[in-house]
């Protein structure tokens, strides 16, 4: 049976106001109380990651009750973004802006905490209301793009413990006196490794679920040749710190737990470059934007750059071959110079003879041909990227609405989708749940984006229970 990813179940988020009973919009009521503002901020800066290894309690009444409230702060701060309350008591766009904005009910850094802690699950529903918090305030936008040298420093920061020099460090800040006693990561103490292991895995993770969850930001990251100190750094931290945890003798579970996370940020700098192209320069091409020779020149000269970086493009060319983005180019672009694509390819091929790792598929060159027909595929997927997950999704409607829904579970998707959006009627929800194979995430996304099927959009939405039958 299909259901929500992360069930927003038995939560009301609106409360009686004023002798008349009246509702009070929840941004309004998290201005007023401190209290519950001080809880959220808590929960975001403390509720464990994915690779915490006691992320939850052994004990089941515990782990159920940690499960409630992760569905509980996700289900408020949806509220908080959504500025479509009763009929009665809106919130107009400008004053939704105002309110979240200047009381700061969100900022960058909680924006990056929800991504982490809650884009895997609720991937389409996140982006809503981050899209939405950013369309009714640009604002964010400029506060985005002053976090974003922030984010760069972290870089500086992790090389600079590890006694790693590069032109970007050495002008973020001023050489100190004691410079030259600066320790590696070789002879650091065992516990400033591993909090420099934990603050590399953390900002990687959270830098790629947010990007990931909020694509249009790329653009932004894209501006501060972030792409291009994310290739350096990797290049620079990756080995020394390898090195440092084979070598040196730690405690077996630490080791592992390091390893662990080393290799995870390996991972996501690979999938966070590969964003930055994908939603800068791939997009526009597939899309065929006017300005298509600007954005294949763009990417040449990103994978041009990737060159010098040589560990750091073999693991790229490894999880996103190179040749199937040349194939997919020269597909769009017919005039593209063979001999620069050549000498690029064999670039790639010589990373991966510098680093000493073996394929276990064929050379660039000689997979590039190959690739021709699987980009085709692939680039047709890509552009329908957001509207391909929702078509996957109604493939399955049909068998799974033939699965009869248990009371109690149906009463659950009720109320997750009654708690976020109280004006709609039993009976309407109950029709959509039916449309859209009992799916509350699908039904909920539909509803805020106005993509309801005809047949509902003709129903009453306050209607309390459907015309013939039950559901």
């Amino acid at each position: 049976m299909a259901c929500a990813k992360v069930p927003l179940d038995e939560l009301h988020v609106t409360e009686p106001f004023g002798p008349q009973g009246k509702e009070r919009t929840l941004p309004a009521l998290v201005v007023f109380d401190e209290s519950l503002q001080r809880c959220l901020d808590s929960y975001l800066r403390h509720a464990p990651r994915g690779l915490d290894p006691s992320g939850l309690s052994s004990s089941p009444a515990v782990a159920d009750m940690q499960r409630n409230i992760h569905r509980f702060v996700f289900m408020v701060f949806l509220r908080m973004a959504t500025h479509k309350e009763s009929k009665e008591n809106f919130i107009t766009p400008a004053v939704f802006a105002e309110i979240i904005y200047n009381n700061y009910l969100f900022d960058i850094p909680k924006i990056l905490d929800l991504c982490v802690l809650f884009g895997k699950g609720n991937s389409q529903l996140l982006h809503k209301m981050i899209e939405n918090i950013f369309t009714q305030q640009p604002s964010y936008y400029g506060d985005l793009n002053e976090t974003i040298p922030s984010i760069i420093q972290v870089f500086d920061i992790i090389l600079q413990k590890c006694g790693i020099q590069s032109e970007n460090t050495g002008n973020s800040q001023p050489l100190k006196l004691n410079a030259n006693k600066c320790l590696t990561a070789m002879a650091m103490p065992e516990e400033e490794l591993a909090d420099l292991v934990l603050y590399m895995c953390d900002t990687c993770t959270t830098i790629h679920s947010f990007l990931d969850t909020f694509p249009e930001a790329c653009s932004t990251f894209k501006q501060h040749n972030f792409l291009n100190r994310l290739s350096s750094f990797y290049e620079m931290a990756v080995p020394d710190l390898e090195k440092a945890v084979k070598k040196r003798n730690f405690n077996k579970s630490l080791q592992e737990d390091m390893w662990r996370r080393i290799s995870h940020s390996r991972k996501k700098m690979v999938e966070i470059a590969h964003l930055l192209l994908q939603h800068t320069c791939l997009q526009p091409i597939l899309e065929g934007s006017e300005n298509m020779v600007s954005y294949v020149e763009d990417l040449l000269q990103n994978f041009t750059a990737f060159l010098q970086e040589k560990r750091f493009l073999a693991d790229y060319d490894e999880q996103f071959p190179i040749a199937d983005d040349i194939s997919l180019l020269q597909q769009a672009f017919p005039h593209l110079d063979d001999t620069r694509t050549s000498y690029l390819l064999q670039g790639v091929e010589s990373s991966w003879e510098s680093v000493g790792k073996k394929r276990s598929f064929p050379s660039s060159a000689n997979h590039s041909a190959g690739a021709k027909s699987k980009t085709g595929r692939d680039l047709a997927v890509s552009q329908k990227e957001g509207a391909g997950v929702l078509e996957d999704r109604e493939e399955l409607r049909g068998a799974e609405a033939m699965t009869d829904i248990p009371h109690k579970e149906l009463e659950s998707l009720l109320s997750s989708i009654r708690d976020l959006l109280p004006d709609l009627g039993e009976g309407f929800i109950l029709a959509c749940l039916e449309e859209y194979g009992y799916n509350s995430e699908l039904v909920i996304n539909n509803i805020l984006e106005d993509k309801l099927s005809p047949s509902l959009d003709k129903l009453d939405k306050a209607m309390a229970s459907l015309p013939d039958s039950g559901g």
